[in-house]
């Protein structure tokens, strides 16, 4: 049976290495994206993936994507939520719209995406939600409250989530990735990035495919007695106990 995946920020980045190796794995993609048309043009060209262009941060707008979605590639049954972005700043000089955007996209969304599509799921008994959370929201980083907050949220999400859905058929599961090799990373002053590198034990940046490849394992069948957990994927940079 071919398998209908959403990845949202599914066109760039570690969105973009999810789309594609779900594709490879016989999946019929749906990446969505928020802002950036060109590239998700270009995208779709490369690939063959069709986009779909909504503000995850925003409940309507996803529940009206998501039935385009359906409507055009058919029943979801997995979901990946992959979207983020960062606001960094100190605290005392944060402001309340950094707060709110970031956790508006990097949380928010999770139920924006999950919610709509779970009765679906839930009535063909199988289904993969699958949170992208981060490193950063297992020990928190300084000048990033809005996003540790966020993705910390991402895992207590995730834990509720399985609990609700698990005698469905539906596992619910979570990827902290460490620093990857992205434009994000990339635009790290040097001498900072070389620091944070000298942080990983395994001595580099991860890849994209690397965490796509957590992605693809948890989507399968394999992974059907899975659910609740969070996959560390950091070089070992923090060991989540």
């Amino acid at each position: 049976m071919t398998r209908v995946a959403v990845v949202t920020g599914g066109t760039r980045g570690i969105g973009y290495a999810i789309s594609i190796a779900l594709k490879k794995k016989g999946c019929r993609v749906a990446a969505n994206y928020g802002g950036n048309d060109e590239a998700a043009q270009k995208f779709q060209a490369e690939t063959g993936i069709p986009v779909f262009k909504f503000d995850v941060g925003d409940y309507e707008a996803c529940a009206a994507g998501l039935k385009r979605i359906e409507a055009e590639v058919g029943p979801v049954d997995i979901v990946v939520n992959n979207a983020g972005i960062t606001r960094d700043a100190m605290l005392h000089k944060m402001s309340p719209q950094q707060w709110r955007e970031v956790i508006s996209v990097n949380l928010d969304s999770m139920f924006n995406m999950s919610q709509p599509i779970l009765e679906g799921m839930r009535s063909r008994n199988w289904g993969r939600i699958i949170n992208i959370s981060s490193i950063n929201g297992q020990k928190g980083q300084m000048g990033q409250g809005n996003y540790s907050a966020a993705k910390a949220g991402v895992i207590g999400f995730t834990k509720a989530l399985a609990q609700e859905n698990a005698r469905k058929g539906v596992t619910v599961n979570c990827i902290a990735p460490g620093y990857i090799d992205t434009e994000m990373v990339a635009a790290v002053p040097k001498n900072v990035l070389d620091s944070i590198i000298a942080q990983i034990p395994v001595g580099r940046l991860g890849t994209a495919a690397e965490i796509a490849a957590c992605v693809t394992f948890l989507a399968s069948d394999d992974a059907g007695f899975i659910t609740g957990s969070t996959l560390t994927a950091n070089g070992g940079q923090y060991i989540a106990s």
